[in-house]
């Protein structure tokens, strides 16, 4: 290799770690939010984020400064929108979104089902997974709006006394 090469190498890793460093200071400064519970609205913004930045860290023909400006942008328009669910809580089911019920006192939902394009068989898995057996033994299982199921058991039935 040679050591112009070399010399454009440890540019791009520079400029990588550059940008880094300035995402994770900015989520450090907008504030804590539960990361390993995307949404639609974060998966949306990760994407776009990973995008504006894509170019300053691999000098595409977009400059180290427009990626951060950028991914700047992305990050308080974010927290901004974050603010304004905040305030006004009936936007955040247009914006995110809202749980839904696909088993009620052990009967099946199956039109929410179908909305929610969950089948049986997916759901019966999260079921095991819960270390139940079946859809009678659930109280209540909710679609959460990051795509985990809830499992809400029902209450063991005493045993008869003798």
């Amino acid at each position: 290799m040679s050591g112009e090469y070399l010399w454009f190498l440890s540019i791009l890793a520079g400029r990588s770690i550059v940008v880094v460093i300035f995402i994770v200071i900015m989520l450090r400064v907008m504030g804590k939010r539960q990361i390993g519970q995307f949404n639609v609205y974060d998966m949306a913004l990760l994407m776009a984020l990973a995008n504006a930045v894509q170019n300053a860290m691999t000098a595409g023909k977009g400059e180290l400064s427009v990626g951060i400006t950028c991914a700047g942008a992305l990050l308080v328009f974010g927290r901004i929108l974050t603010l304004i669910i905040t305030k006004a809580p009936a936007i955040e089911k247009y914006v995110i979104g809202s749980p839904t019920i696909l088993i009620n006192n052990g009967k099946l939902e199956k039109a929410h089902l179908k909305k929610e394009l969950v089948t049986e068989h997916q759901l019966i898995s999260v079921i095991r997974g819960h270390g139940l057996t079946g859809v009678r033994q659930v109280k209540l299982a909710i679609l959460e709006v990051d795509g985990s199921v809830t499992i809400i058991p029902k209450p063991e039935k005493p045993a008869p006394s003798k």
